[in-house]
């Protein structure tokens, strides 16, 4: 191919895309100057598309009028299938798809998707184009599907065109009619959030009628977070803890989303809070780090010790990822801790395992306060009257020089072994002991893991009103470490501050 020849291909190309600019804008001296210019009217662009389709998208009349005088191909697909008449209907232009009628189009084309003029006109809700192809169209039939399965009416639904769901319903059309995922019509406003096409669908679909994956309309609304949808269908007496092919209920999906609003509704119309698929609806809070739904969850009384398919809880979850905030709310929640998973491992175990010390410790704490409290029959739970829990010592002032104190006698006095002695001393279980121990920072991590353990039996002893430092010099006496006492004993009246001195000593 020589030069001269790329250059004229150039410029027929140029040409035949000033000829659709010009459709674009309703240019009719120029479309006419171009056509006489021997532009091919029907040329068509990258995705198949003629100045005829440009013209009729814009709505622009008489270029469409005026490429019609020049033979432009009337049903020319695009590549997606679309005819000027299916555009025309797609953007609601009444008047040119009555021209292009007129014209000779045919008026049962249909796109790749399937969809012919009411689906288009459906889709976006024009309803002058539905009402004239019924009327005037007689050939088009009403409730032919697409390839999904969606006749107009399931797609006016699932997109919230109320008139035209009114109109299609007045002209008898099948309301009973279900897409290739057996969605009905209120299955797909129900997803889309639509309550105002739901009011109107309810009085002829049944309420509970559930879509491929055995999902109902209240399934969808929670999963979509459709506040309003949701409240409607609850109060047209559906059924609130139907379950899905899954085993879910509708707070499993609004869980799973994160949708607090709807996850509170549900709760307060008394949903089942504890039916367990793959999940319980709190292991969908943990797994999904929402600590306020977390919260929403055990207030409302669910039952925090329910397990999943790998029997684990939803302690399990949150120490496997690491999420101190909802592992503390579980803890204060009196969660057993002895619940083992599938490999026999306890929360604590996952913890040790992943050297994760902040957990360790924190249900080290809680284990600890809940066995003082059940041998001194006072209540660990939150809000029932017993001493509070509170894991990371934030009610707890002036703790600082205590805490110096145990640094001191943990770096300095304290052999490798002391550290488990007192600990033994202090009612330490052997897997409290090991769990601190995994940590390994090096030949000396004897000194941190007893620094640790004192901070931990620290924890007790403020909670039970306890003075720590006589606590521990009378521990330190006991376990045979006397001038170790005596040392602590003047470390800790060391300070100036004459309000911080171990009086009591």
């Amino acid at each position: 191919m020589n030069e001269e020849t790329v250059a004229e291909d150039e410029k027929l190309l140029q040409t035949e895309k000033d000829l659709q600019e010009a459709a674009k804008r309703n240019d009719t001296a120029m479309i006419r100057w171009l056509i006489q210019n021997k532009v091919n009217v029907n040329a068509k662009n990258i995705v198949n598309r003629t100045a005829l389709h440009w013209a009729v998208a814009g709505g622009n009349e008489t270029a469409v009028k005026l490429l019609l005088d020049y033979n432009a191909n009337v049903d020319s697909e695009d590549k997606f299938g679309m005819t000027p008449a299916l555009l025309a209907a797609w953007f609601g232009h009444l008047r040119l798809l009555q021209i292009l009628v007129n014209a000779g189009a045919k008026v049962t084309a249909r796109n790749w998707m399937g969809q012919g003029l009411h689906h288009c006109a459906a889709h976006q809700g024009h309803l002058g184009i539905i009402c004239y192809t019924v009327e005037d169209l007689e050939e088009v039939p009403l409730d032919k599907p697409d390839q999904n399965g969606k006749t107009p009416l399931l797609l006016a639904a699932e997109n919230g065109k109320l008139d035209v769901v009114m109109h299609l319903r007045a002209l008898g059309c099948d309301h009973q009619i279900k897409d290739k995922e057996a969605n009905s019509a209120i299955h797909l406003a129900a997803v889309q959030g639509h309550a105002h096409v739901l009011e109107n669908l309810i009085e002829v679909i049944y309420t509970d009628t559930k879509n491929q994956d055995g999902q109902t309309a209240l399934h969808l609304a929670a999963e979509g977070g459709h506040f309003n949808c949701v409240k409607f269908l609850l109060n047209s007496q559906c059924q609130i803890n139907v379950l899905s092919s899954q085993n879910l209920n509708a707070l499993h999906y609004a869980v799973r989303q994160g949708h607090r609003d709807v996850c509170r509704l549900l709760v307060e119309e008394g949903i089942d809070l504890n039916a367990v698929g793959k999940y319980a609806c709190i292991h969908l809070a943990v797994k999904h780090d929402f600590a306020q739904l977390v919260r929403l969850l055990i207030d409302a009384g669910c039952d925090i010790n329910i397990v999943d398919h790998r029997q684990q809880s939803a302690l399990h979850l949150a120490v496997e990822r690491r999420q101190l905030a909802i592992v503390e709310m579980l803890l204060k929640a009196n969660i057993d801790l002895q619940l083992q998973d599938k490999q026999g491992k306890t929360a604590l175990d996952l913890a040790a395992r992943s050297q994760h010390a902040v957990l360790v410790d924190m249900i080290i704490k809680a284990e600890r306060f809940n066995t003082r409290c059940l041998n001194t029959e006072e209540v660990a739970s939150e809000g029932q009257g017993g001493p509070a829990l509170d894991l990371t010592f934030r009610l707890v002032q002036n703790l600082n020089h205590v805490r110096s104190v145990f640094w001191i006698l943990a770096t300095k006095h304290l052999k490798p072994d002391d550290w488990k002695k007192l600990a033994e001393l202090w009612g330490f279980s052997k897997k409290h002991i090991k769990a601190v121990e995994t940590q390994w920072t090096g030949s000396n991590s004897y000194k941190e893991h007893g620094y640790r353990m004192l901070l931990i039996w620290l924890h007790g002893i403020v909670t039970s009103g306890k003075h720590p430092i006589k606590e521990l010099y009378e521990s330190l006496v006991k376990a045979g470490n006397a001038e170790v006492a005596e040392k602590i004993r003047r470390q800790a009246n060391a300070e100036k501050d004459p309000q911080r001195r171990c009086t009591v000593m």
